[in-house]
């Protein structure tokens, strides 16, 4: 069974795939134009030193969000291959 957890739990260098979104109108939509999208790769790359915003790696592009908005985008953890 998947465990689903928000964008914001992401650790630096973890890799997941988006479920789902709940936000909804205009936002919804513009996160939807970046790529955040059922089923797109996202990787959390960097952290302010305060720990918000955060920035992901999503469709090969690197785009930074407020944790607000991060615990927002629902994620599965993708599995580690070889070890």
């Amino acid at each position: 069974m998947e465990k689903i957890l928000s964008l914001d739990q992401l650790k630096l260098g973890q890799s997941a795939t988006i479920k789902s979104l709940e936000i909804e109108g205009i936002k919804r939509r513009r996160l939807q134009d970046l790529g955040f999208i059922e089923g797109s790769a996202v990787q959390a790359v960097y952290t302010n030193p305060a720990g918000n915003p955060t920035a992901y790696l999503i469709r090969g592009t690197m785009l930074a969000l407020r944790n607000e908005d991060a615990e927002q985008i629902k994620i599965t953890l993708n599995q580690k291959i070889g070890g």
